[in-house]
């Protein structure tokens, strides 16, 4: 924008409506500036302002027009029609957009060189140290990770190190930014804060060191009784309600309110945090935590709902708070359960009681670690038949609340994976080698420090088989949809992975599954400057995650000689048959176990509450009118429908192969 002097008739019109300046030259205008809407205000240092022709329209049906009353501008340049009144002390440092509304503010300033948040060091996961991840805008859950967790690769760390701290100088500056269209009302101290557009700022108590990166298509809101002090919030999210940061990177699409306090803490893609507190926690996308009593401390999570009560110790009472604990991805907690730190819990696993043994199910993935008389017993694979993971799975994919078209994190919603899968293979070996090592007519087994029922191995064995056998069928019929095959010869090439990429051992570096030789390549090339930039690096975790499907053939079609003792250079039309055969027992088998266990939520025990001073008849009309009938709930009706297209999906396929001569 071009902008002029004032003229001496305009420098005396703006004294007339109780104006002041410090030096009237070092104020510029744009070339329409009219005074009329400019009352009260006093400029210091070099002030830029806009035309003030707008007016805006605010609840309640008032409209207010753009200008200047009642404020201190020093070195502020405003853009066009901005409406700026009410500031208790005054505005410093800052360039403001265009239509953006500041009223009843106490103090904006920039003072000094400032970073904004970025290069900040959390001190996740250990209160003491020495696993502090500098957050920067650009931060992603995959790098957190990686940073948090690969000490044992300090040239890494130190590059990682390095590209956040440059970052953060290249964006340091001693003037804030307040983009367009902000709104900022009845808010207290707000220092060295960026703001990007269309923010909405009300009512918060103090701003201190930060950035919050909103935008038109992704606005983020802060609410009422907000402080925050070292910290960056990312597009989309919502901060309200008197919660508390301090130390603290927000990604996108998160909800923190309702009191929630937390320090020196992650929290990625969709988290949810209300009531409760967290301390030193690595949050992966979709952690949530709704309840007042429920602390999360020292813990990495990642797809995880924390019951109320939710409890962990991170010290013994020894060397103080240097205790850490994982709950794999999709693991829950119920109401009052108590982990003590170090403990490592399986994916999609449901921790209930108290347990203070330190265990690590991380191989026993879809189990129920279950507490009596202060023993854990384990419970393998059962969750796999559970209606709750099922519907879990479902819901994340629908609740992603990302509006940015440029995602920071990149996240994999599948519950079968060669992440998860890799560790029913591990954990069949696992409960086989117990019952060799005890015998088959043991009543308890001991793993680590958990004690499993001979039924709970028995079934977990069957379990993780059943799964087994769906993860590779899926994969057999999705690699041979839509093709018409005449010869075995024309089946084995299709079959035949296009590239040896995904081959062995599957990580989750929170929500994004990937194979460990790419994310090792990834480390290795930042390690020697190859990958030197903080953009680069999430576009290599964008490449994992595009091309995952293909990865992941790789690593079923070398599985399938181990599972099904197929050599897939000579596998044939009927093994492919007897592959799908199994596959549909399996999926059938499966959806009648989560079939049989939603049918439980139906029972007359659930019906306990429901019609109030009445007869068995009206408690279950009354349940029926509040939940709704069995057989026709959404999620029952798609179980079924799922039976019956997966059937014909594999009938298809094994009336195609039969055409194979």
């Amino acid at each position: 924008m071009v902008y002029r002097k004032l003229t001496e008739e305009e420098i005396n019109r703006l004294k007339s409506q109780s104006c002041l300046a410090d030096d009237w030259g070092q104020v510029e205008v744009a070339e329409d500036f009219s005074t009329e809407y400019v009352h009260h205000t006093r400029f210091s240092g070099k002030v830029r302002l806009g035309v003030f022709q707008k007016e805006f329209m605010l609840p309640g049906g008032i409209g207010k027009h753009s200008g200047l009353r009642h404020v201190t501008l020093h070195n502020v340049t405003v853009g066009n029609n901005c409406c700026i009144e009410n500031i208790q002390n005054y505005i410093a440092n800052y360039e403001i957009g265009e239509d953006t509304f500041i009223d009843n503010v106490d103090i904006l300033l920039v003072d000094g060189q400032s970073e904004f948040g970025n290069g900040v060091e959390v001190s996740v996961l250990n209160e003491m140290g020495g696993r502090e991840v500098p957050i920067s805008n650009k931060l992603s859950a995959h790098l957190a990770y990686i940073m948090a967790l690969y000490r044992h690769r300090p040239e890494l760390v130190a590059r990682i190190r390095e590209l956040t701290g440059f970052y953060a100088k290249k964006h340091a500056s001693t003037v804030g930014t307040i983009g367009s269209h902000v709104m900022i009302l009845n808010t207290g101290s707000i220092k060295n804060v960026r703001i990007g557009d269309y923010c909405h700022i009300c009512g918060a108590g103090r701003l201190c060191n930060g950035s919050i990166n909103s935008n038109e298509k992704a606005p983020v809101h802060i609410g009422h009784g907000v402080i925050c002090d070292d910290f960056i919030i990312s597009s989309g999210s919502h901060v309200d309600d008197g919660a508390m940061l301090s130390r603290c990177f927000v990604g996108q699409a998160c909800k923190l309110g309702h009191n929630y306090s937390a320090s020196d803490s992650l929290f990625f893609s969709n988290c949810q945090g209300e009531n409760g507190e967290a301390c030193a926690i690595f949050a992966g996308p979709f952690t949530v935590t709704h309840h007042k009593s429920t602390l999360l401390i020292a813990g990495m999570f990642s797809f995880m709902n924390a019951g109320s009560g939710s409890n962990q110790s991170n010290h013994m009472y020894k060397l103080g708070p240097i205790h850490q604990g994982t709950l794999e991805r999709g693991a829950k907690t119920t109401s009052d359960s108590y982990i003590l730190w170090p403990s490592r819990v399986g994916a999609f696993s449901l921790v209930m009681g108290r347990h203070v043994t330190h265990s690590d199910t991380s191989n026993l993935p879809f189990s129920y670690l279950i507490e009596q008389n202060n023993t854990t017993y384990l419970a393998p694979g059962v969750n796999l038949r559970s209606v709750g993971t099922i519907r879990d799975a479902q819901k994340w994919p629908k609740r992603d609340g990302r509006t940015d078209p440029d995602k920071l994190d990149y996240i994999n919603y599948n519950l079968l994976s060669p992440y998860t899968v890799q560790k029913m293979f591990k954990g069949r070996e696992i409960l086989e080698n117990l019952r060799q090592a005890s015998g088959e007519l043991s009543d308890i087994y001991s793993f680590h420090s958990a004690k499993i029922r001979n039924s709970a191995l028995v079934k977990g064995l069957r379990f993780y088989e059943i799964a087994i056998h769906k993860f590779l069928g899926n994969s057999v019929i999705k690699r041979l949809e839509g093709m018409a095959f005449r010869t075995n010869e024309e089946i084995r090439a299709r079959l035949k992975p296009g590239t040896s990429i995904g081959s062995g051992e599957w990580v989750d570096i929170s929500g994004l599954i990937a194979p460990k030789s790419e994310v090792d390549k990834l480390m290795d090339a930042i390690e020697q400057g190859t990958v030197n930039r903080l953009g680069a690096i999430n576009a290599e975790f964008g490449r994992m995650h595009a091309n995952y499907y293909t990865y992941e053939w790789t690593w079923a079609y070398e599985k399938l000689e181990e599972f099904y003792g197929i050599d897939p250079q000579q596998i044939t039309a009927a093994d492919v048959i007897r592959i799908v055969e199994r596959w549909k027992e399996s999926v059938v088998g499966l959806d009648r176990m989560v079939y049989e266990d939603a049918k439980k939520e139906f029972s007359l025990a659930s019906m306990t509450g429901f019609g109030a001073d009445g007869s068995r008849l009206e408690k279950e009309l009354d349940f029926e009118q509040v939940r709704g009938d069995f057989e026709s709930n959404p999620f029952v009706t798609a179980v079924l429908k799922h039976i019956e297209v997966k059937t014909e999906l594999g009938n298809e396929l094994i009336a195609r192969m039969n055409q194979v001569k």
